[in-house]
């Protein structure tokens, strides 16, 4: 099938798009005291010098002291941080390309494999890793508050210094996640209850902060996943109506695109349809949305930290399902980690020149 579709100019807001390639956020913890370095800086270049249409950042940390659990994640507050974030945008608009930050805060996590841990425990909606299991603290309403009102500081220096839009991180079972996931939600306050809509409020609130900060006309992207990376089985909604009940009144809030994270894009979200997550969130809001999980490659990304290589693969069923409309826009992932020329190689149909992607390429910014 031809890639020609993956090549059509895209425009919505403050995005202006050459094509339709997303270089999917991945965190890569190569930024000491979460400064990103001139080496991070030309990393994300050579993808825009490449040809890749967004480039989404790594996970970047908003100004909560247990924000992170890892001392090299970069932060997105501060003076020399953000520094370092201008030498990016920079560099990335520089070659013709670009970029959004993607905005995080971890919540309850497991203490980093190093041992580092922040200077005050970790906090969530209910001080929970796991269902069941403490990790951290219960955050009060003062502390949602200002967490809420970091996620907004965030989003107006990503705008300040030049980025093209912003993208909140709300997916795989950190903070915004956590408040989504009954099994670590257990609140009885506003912010808590019974049913996904409920415990989405404090997603909701997130989007309108980040939205009243940088105004109706830069675009806002919001990452969402059903899978949480403490359990690949979790399901946060089960039928499309669950599914239009949680997306629907984030859309009112401000989301622009919904980036709808699986580990495999082809699976389907539901019984009776082979439409995945993209395909029904785009059906169900009418917003613009962003498949991603595995693309282009033989395994997932969860078995690539256990060590495992994958190898390329075609894109013929990403592009059935592109040329049926199911969504706007494509992220790649380890394909463009270990390979900055991914995205030229496809346009020019050099399909016998695509690299492996092996775990060595999570040890260097290549």
């Amino acid at each position: 099938m031809s890639v020609d579709i993956l090549f059509r100019p895209f425009a919505l807001k403050s995005l202006n798009l050459k094509n339709r390639i997303v270089m999917a956020p991945m965190t890569r913890s190569f930024s000491p005291g979460g400064v990103p370095t001139d080496d991070v800086a030309a990393y994300y270049r050579r993808r825009a010098e490449n040809e890749v249409g967004l480039i989404l950042s790594e996970g970047t940390v908003i100004d909560r002291p247990t924000s992170s659990n890892d001392p090299n994640v970069p932060r997105f507050h501060g003076e020399e941080a953000l520094a370092g974030w201008k030498k990016v945008i920079d560099g990335v608009h520089a070659a013709g390309g670009a970029m959004a930050p993607q905005i995080w805060h971890m919540g309850v996590m497991a203490p980093h494999l190093s041992g580092w841990t922040p200077a005050q425990p970790f906090e969530g909606p209910s001080g929970l890793v796991v269902p069941g299991k403490p990790g951290g603290n219960s955050m009060s309403e003062q502390d949602i508050a200002d967490t809420i009102a970091a996620f907004g500081r965030a989003a107006a220096d990503a705008k300040r210094l030049g980025f093209d839009a912003v993208e909140i991180h709300g997916a795989h079972g950190y903070l915004i996640d956590q408040f989504f996931w009954a099994g670590v939600n257990k609140r009885t306050d506003a912010f808590g209850g019974s049913t996904l809509p409920e415990r989405s409020r404090f997603a909701v609130e997130v989007v309108k902060a980040v939205r009243a900060a940088v105004g109706e006309n830069f675009a806002v992207l919001l990452r969402l996943s059903q899978w949480k990376q403490q359990d690949f089985a979790v399901r946060l909604a089960k039928t499309p109506e669950e599914m239009e009940a949680w997306l629907a009144p984030l859309a009112d809030a401000g989301v622009d695109i919904f980036h709808c994270s699986q580990r495999r894009f082809w699976q389907p979200e539901f019984e009776g349809s082979d439409l995945n997550f993209a395909g029904w969130a785009k059906k169900l809001t009418g917003k613009a949305t962003i498949t991603v999980g595995s693309v282009g490659l033989s395994g997932e990304f969860i078995a690539a930290f256990q060590g495992e290589s994958s190898q390329p693969s075609p894109l013929d069923e990403l592009l059935r399902r592109f040329e049926r409309g199911d969504f706007d826009l494509v992220a790649v992932g380890r394909a463009l980690l270990s390979d900055p020329q991914w995205v030229r190689k496809v346009r020019e149909g050099r399909m016998e020149a695509l690299r492996d992607f092996t775990k060595e390429a999570l040890a260097t910014l290549v």
